[in-house]
């Protein structure tokens, strides 16, 4: 068997890598699904024959270890080691973003339940607290005042280590709704508006929040492109917010991001887009 011109490389089969594999059949590549969950590599042999490796990990760890097994052997992955440290971790992309001159919300960390409590009472609530890891809006909660910020941070102090860093961000003054722009290289491809499900703050698709298409102006363009090169990313997606105060900011960019609504509501064929970059990346 010729070995694959792409290989999608998952552990959770979602809309985006079923729509990678279809556009694939259209034009005729030989492309690859492989089940991260079922993979073993030797670390001592170069390139096993993957072709372009499209990462697509959900998980931050098996996306992380497999980016950088990969890569070892000398296999193109997009998007990169790099990109998958440092945009899979809030706290890291933070930082980067404020390197690059990206605006972003307001943001501290705290490594204790005291340190983040005194933060809180210097700073003021309300204050949005985040795990630096994780994905779909999840352990995400509004902290109002002392008593729900004790409760909620208490909570964490069980948990694994990574709860433990108390990673805190303004709650921005904003409508109800953020911004979602698809990157593929230098260029957005689509955005949309995400707007809040009726009884939450949280614009998260999976919880429940509506999409619109967004028309995607001069500024937003400058600014996704700075915030995908903090990253050092290819394809990603960049999240940003309508803040009254400080105009659009950046709050995450997102290294194996999720385009199922994208493509529904602006109608932009992005899977055959990626595959496109990926090839192209060949040359």
């Amino acid at each position: 068997m010729n070995s694959p011109d792409i290989t999608v490389l998952f552990d959770t089969i979602r809309w985006e890598e079923k729509a990678l594999l279809e556009a694939g059949k259209k034009k005729n590549i030989n492309l690859q699904m492989l089940d991260c969950k079922k993979l073993f590599l030797d670390l001592d042999k170069k390139n096993d024959g993957f072709g372009v490796v499209l990462q697509r990990c959900v998980s931050y760890y098996r996306n992380v270890h497999s980016t950088a097994a990969l890569e070892g052997m000398g296999v193109n992955v997009i998007n990169p080691l790099y990109t998958g440290v440092y945009a899979g971790n809030k706290l890291f992309t933070h930082m980067l973003l404020k390197k690059q001159g990206v605006p972003t919300p307001y943001a501290t960390v705290a490594f204790s339940k005291e340190s983040a409590l005194e933060s809180l009472e210097k700073t003021g609530y309300p204050k949005v607290i985040k795990p630096t890891v994780g994905s779909w809006g999840r352990m995400i909660s509004k902290l109002n005042d002392k008593d729900s910020a004790e409760g909620i941070i208490e909570s964490r102090e069980r948990m694994y280590p990574i709860y433990q860093v108390h990673y805190l961000e303004e709650f921005v003054n904003r409508p109800p709704r953020d911004i979602r722009a698809i990157m593929v290289g230098d260029k957005i491809v689509a955005a949309i508006y995400r707007y809040s499900a009726d009884d939450s703050w949280k614009t998260n698709m999976a919880l429940g929040g509506r999409a619109e298409p967004c028309k995607p102006t001069k500024e937003m363009e400058d600014i996704c492109i700075k915030a995908k090169n903090a990253v050092q990313g290819q394809i990603v997606g960049v999240d940003l917010m309508e803040s009254k105060e400080k105009g659009l900011v950046v709050h995450e960019v997102n290294n194996t991001t999720e385009y199922k609504n994208t493509v529904r509501v602006c109608g932009v064929d992005i899977p055959s887009l990626i595959i496109d970059y990926a090839l192209e990346s060949r040359k």
